[in-house]
């Protein structure tokens, strides 16, 4: 089901300031995926989950789902949270202790006054489908961190909606637990054919979940792309930063030559993916992530995007080494193999491929 948000705002004051936590929201969540709101703390992605499930009243704008329009300030429509065909999963899960996980699961259901015989038999296929079946008569305090995630899960798909929201669900998991549930919750909602719109600041979640990201800063949506677009070839200097880690260096455009795009910066001239929009003299930000950095021994051979450098830290974490090099008049964050024999203080060519040098807008 489709949901489609129009010129959406919604304002605060506080301490005499306003702070626009949604900006003019224009956005189209398309029908049977998995959309992530991805973006820092207070930049308005929870603000816009709650608004489309009518816990928030925006300011102005319009919602629509499944083209019913829900929300509109203009045309004084508000349809209620109980009446729009939505279910939740909340931070907190929500999970009430004093009942067991049937009971939770089968509260939508009780509430909507559904049948008993319907009731066991929609709450037993759900719990099959998260893989807690046996668990029923089980205390919801007895259960684990991952357990009470997919209670959680089962409560919001037991009443069969065609859309599911999450607000940061994983946050309160520890890392191991997480990447397990992370997985799972995957598996699920592919199997599923209901849209799913999760809010998250965790740029790995939002990598590893979704097949579209949406990243909000200031309440405003600033990027829309599939992981891959984003991680690789973001259009924002913002945008690229925040997905993951990268180099980022101020470059004026040289010239556009040979199917690439030359720029010089701080660490040197570089030949860069072509950007044929661009013209001599244009200020753009120039952006490579520290996996794409090939540091080899020794003085840089005649070739473009080879760059005289000098190891200045070196980290080992495991599965490789993280530290800085210093190239040209730029301070590079680089990431080797953990066999690489490098120490700090080694002279090291630092060596770049064309198509992963991204130039964004400043």
């Amino acid at each position: 089901m489709e949901i489609k948000i129009s010129g959406l705002s919604k304002h605060y004051v506080s301490g005499g300031k306003t702070i626009k936590a949604l900006d003019e929201v224009d956005l189209i969540i398309p029908a049977q995926g998995i959309f992530t709101l991805l973006g820092p703390s207070g930049c308005g992605k929870t603000t816009l989950l709650r608004s489309i499930v009518g816990l928030e009243h925006p300011d102005r704008g319009e919602i629509a789902i499944g083209g019913e329009v829900v929300w509109s300030q203009d045309k004084g429509i508000y349809v209620p949270t109980e009446r729009r065909g939505l279910g939740m999963v909340f931070q907190t899960y929500a999970i009430w202790p004093h009942m067991t996980v049937f009971d939770n699961v089968a509260y939508p259901l009780v509430t909507r006054k559904v049948p008993r015989a319907e009731v066991r038999e929609r709450v037993a296929r759900t719990l099959r489908f998260v893989q807690l079946e046996g668990f029923e008569s089980r205390p919801a305090t007895r259960l684990s961190g991952g357990q009470q995630q997919r209670v959680a899960l089962a409560r919001a798909l037991v009443a069969e909606p065609k859309v599911i929201l999450f607000d940061e669900p994983l946050s309160n998991l520890d890392a191991k637990l997480r990447e397990e549930t992370r997985k799972e919750l995957r598996t699920f909602l592919s199997e599923l054919s209901i849209t799913a719109v999760y809010v998250t600041h965790d740029r790995i979640e939002a990598l590893a979940l979704s097949d579209t990201i949406a990243v909000m800063n200031q309440g405003r949506i600033i990027e829309i792309g599939s992981p891959e677009k984003i991680y690789f070839d973001a259009e924002h200097s913002f945008v690229a930063d925040f997905i993951g880690r990268a180099n980022l260096l101020p470059a004026t455009v040289v010239a556009q030559e040979e199917g690439r795009t030359l720029v010089d910066s701080p660490l040197g001239r570089v030949a860069c993916k072509a950007r044929p929009a661009l013209k001599p003299g244009d200020a753009v930000t120039l952006c490579f992530r520290p996996e794409f950095i090939r540091l080899e021994p020794g003085e840089p051979g005649p070739s473009h995007n080879s760059f005289p450098g000098r190891v200045e830290s070196l980290v080992f974490i495991g599965e490789a080494f993280e530290g800085e090099v210093k190239a040209g008049e730029a301070l590079l964050f680089v990431k080797a193999p953990p066999d690489l024999s490098l120490r700090q203080g080694d002279a090291v060519s630092v060596v770049l491929d064309p198509k992963h040098c991204m130039l964004l807008a400043v």
